[in-house]
């Protein structure tokens, strides 16, 4: 089986092997069982839109093509992520977001006993609470967009896109297929799930880890008991009350809502540390919009899916102000997890078919902001932005919304069917200066990004405020506890948390990673 790359397809082709048979100066006929191993949108020229594309295909005489096509073909080398060697010891995992997930699931393919505790519910009867929280705004504060399984991630957008460079990304792509997700993951340069896939694909990896594993919902952990700096047992919480258990390995794979996890954690002396990270708000246009600005003339074309952008600038004040999660063909979530307080989120399904696109506009806080040297600042500034989010709404769970002219303005706003608020009273006066020079900065970059557009708020959780202390082996300054993905401080989204649960994984079973 050979590879070939970096091809230049019209947007219209579709005969993928008369496209590698012309690109080698070879005959169609002896190309056989092409498959796409890579494709994306360029859209550098709007008058040229076009795909760029790799592909795999058997060929007659591939030692011979081989050796004439050096530069352009070479061999495809097979993959392997090979399993663990089981022990006698228990793991528990807390937390099944991607992190806890994948750390899970490659111990129990190991054969290695493992227990995954999730203080939500699965994912089916969390989605009725999201559902009956969306209509009546009744809220579920152990399941809801942040809690449950699958995590926070499972009501997103489901992207698998990450800047680092990890061979273990193919194992989590090649599980997510496995399990449920679009062949299409395996080869689009922006991979992604959707929330109405991603569903099933996580209960799909639950009920393989249950086949050496016990997976608990409903179970929250609550204490841990410490002696001599090593970790003892745990207490946890369930429906029927509270128990201890004995574990002799504790991975926390508890994501970055798990506000009153982090307060027990720190109470029991866990080495934390204040982190930088972003807020602000999340920005709705139309798909329509976005579509004609990145694709052009070609902004309808079939073979074209919604749109995506990335904006990042720079303010005078030195400040970051940058787009995170954007959500082509999505919808703003309301996900909020704590009584009175409110925070939204972006999600698409995979087809990415509404007519509306979202974003995150963030700009960056750092520790000077939080006005404490407590480890937990971050948090409860984040606290205080969604309480105040919640007040703007009317104190009732309703998003608080206003169109970006009105917001840089700070004049009031009328829309219809929404909580209309006054957004310059969200943010501290600080950050709004940097996010209207930063939406300013972006409208240069994409002509009418300000107009017609609408702001909701608050966008504050797009990752932890605060980062545990691990060695070179993952582990906290408590033996056997070992702190993982967004909710630790080392990770950012669902690939690369996942890539960290499978890191654990290994350190747990081979000592290494």
């Amino acid at each position: 089986m050979l590879k070939v790359s970096n091809i230049a397809v019209s947007l219209d082709e579709k005969d993928y092997a008369k496209v590698i048979a012309n690109t080698l100066n070879i005959r169609k006929s002896q190309v056989k069982n092409v498959k796409i191993a890579k494709k994306a949108v360029d859209a550098r020229r709007k008058n040229k839109v076009h795909f760029n594309m790799g592909f795999t295909f058997e060929y007659v005489d591939e030692d011979q093509l081989l050796k004439t096509h050096s530069k352009q073909v070479s061999k495809v080398k097979e993959y392997h992520y090979d399993k663990l060697t089981p022990n006698n010891q228990t793991i528990m995992v807390v937390g099944s977001g991607p992190a806890g997930l994948f750390c899970a699931y490659n111990l129990a393919r190991s054969g290695q006993k493992v227990i995954l505790i999730e203080q939500g519910k699965c994912v089916d009867e969390r989605k009725k609470d999201i559902d009956t929280y969306l209509e009546t705004g009744k809220l579920n504060t152990q399941s809801n967009v942040q809690f449950g399984e699958g995590g926070a991630g499972t009501f997103s957008d489901g992207k698998l896109t990450t800047g680092i460079k990890d061979y273990r990304k193919q194992f989590v792509l090649n599980t997510f297929y496995e399990h449920g997700a679009s062949e299409d993951i395996l080869y689009l340069n922006k991979p992604h799930l959707g929330t109405d896939v991603l569903i099933n694909v996580v209960k799909n990896i639950r009920k393989d880890i249950e086949k050496c594993g016990d997976v608990r919902f409903e179970t929250k952990l609550v204490d841990i008991i410490i002696e001599d700096n090593q970790l003892k047992e745990v207490v946890l919480e369930n429906n029927e009350g509270t128990y201890k258990e004995k574990v002799d390995q504790l991975v926390l794979a508890i994501g970055h809502s798990a506000r009153k996890t982090y307060e027990m954690l720190y109470q029991k002396q866990l080495e934390i540390s204040q982190k930088a990270f972003a807020v602000g708000m999340r920005i709705e246009h139309s798909q329509e919009f976005i579509n004609k600005n990145q694709y052009g003339k070609f902004y309808d074309h079939p073979a074209l899916k919604a749109a995506d952008y990335k904006l990042a600038v720079h303010t005078s004040q030195k400040r970051g102000v940058y787009t995170f999660c954007m959500c082509p063909g999505g919808y703003v979530m309301n996900a909020a997890s704590e009584e009175k307080r409110l925070v939204v989120n972006g999600m698409s399904n995979y087809k990415r078919d509404n007519k509306y696109a979202n974003s995150a506009i963030l700009v960056n806080v750092t520790p000077n902001d939080f006005g404490s040297s407590h480890p937990l600042a971050g948090m409860y500034f984040q606290r205080k932005l969604e309480e105040k989010a919640f007040e703007l709404g009317g104190s009732d769970y309703s998003i608080p919304v206003q169109r970006v002219e009105d917001y840089l303005e700070n004049k009031e706003t009328s829309l219809k069917r929404v909580k209309n608020a006054n957004l310059n009273a969200l943010l501290p006066e600080i950050l709004n200066i940097n996010l209207k020079e930063g939406l300013l900065l972006m409208n240069n970059k994409i002509n009418g990004f300000t107009s017609d557009a609408t702001l909701l708020g608050v966008e504050s959780r797009s990752s932890a405020p605060i980062r545990f202390y691990r060695d070179d082996n993952m582990e906290s300054n408590i033996k056997g506890i070992y702190p993982i993905g967004v909710g630790a401080g080392y990770a950012g989204g669902i690939m690369s948390s996942a890539i960290d649960g499978l890191k654990c994984s290994e350190v747990l079973l081979k000592g290494e990673r």
